[in-house]
């Protein structure tokens, strides 16, 4: 379950002190929750579940010690970002793509893919995070998404991390947790703009729409039209009633 915000600030005040590069001021209102159990990731925004998807941690289980490639637990924030417009299935090393594009499921390789969301720990459990180099990263093992298969990482599909990726800001909290998801109902979807629109009224000064290639008269010349007409008739009948 969530710990309340005063918490998180609070274990943010005891994380050990990390470098300039690392210092990412909190983003509250975007949170990521990835669970063990389900081998799931969470998005969530405001309190409200944008999307779920599948993962897959270590198979080597969790914990944050160097050289044991486990997946650290507790809470964590996004440090860096890195890949931006890199294509689908780009194949990144030492966090630089090579040119090289990978389909999903390619037999024999297994690099980091697509975009690299670089985390740091937040708590003493998951202090050597940032240097252990723990990514949310795409990965072309697709097959193996859903069950614990990576070596520390969270992995996801390719296309899914991009999505993510544009997503959550640099900042936002990661809790990755041994238990289920929490159950969160859906965000509510922003309410689109509504514009009231009058028709055939025009702004002060506005010129008379002109007659369109077809010759069809506008709206406003029919309008122009009709009240001249409305004139010469009234004129006609006051003519009428002299003679």
């Amino acid at each position: 379950m969530f710990r309340p915000l005063a918490v998180i600030f609070s274990l943010v005040s005891i994380a050990p002190a990390f470098s300039a590069t690392q210092l990412t001021q909190l983003d509250t209102s975007h949170r990521v929750v990835i669970s063990i159990r389900d081998q799931k990731l969470m998005l969530l925004e405001n309190g409200g579940r944008v999307a779920i998807y599948p993962v897959s941690t270590s198979k080597y289980g969790v914990g944050d010690f160097r050289g044991r490639m486990t997946t650290p637990v507790g809470y964590l924030t996004v440090a860096k970002k890195i890949g931006d417009n890199a294509p689908v299935g780009a194949v990144f090393h030492n966090r630089r793509w090579t040119g090289e594009i990978l389909q999903p499921n390619a037999p024999g390789r297994d690099p980091v893919t697509t975009r690299i969301i670089w985390l740091s720990g937040l708590e003493a459990q998951n202090a050597q995070a940032f240097h252990r180099c723990i990514y949310i990263h795409g990965t072309p093992e697709e097959k193996t998404i859903g069950r614990p298969a990576s070596y520390g990482c969270i992995r996801m599909k390719a296309a899914d991390v991009a999505l993510l990726y544009n997503q959550v800001p640099l900042g936002a909290l990661v809790q990755i947790t041994p238990d289920r998801l929490p159950k969160v109902p859906k965000a509510r979807p922003t309410p689109a703009s509504t514009t009231l629109v009058v028709q055939n009224e025009k702004p002060n000064n506005q010129q008379p729409e002109p007659t369109s290639a077809s010759g069809t008269l506008s709206t406003e010349q029919m309008r122009m039209g009709g009240a001249l007409a409305a004139e010469r008739e009234k004129a006609k009948l006051a003519l009428g009633k002299r003679l």
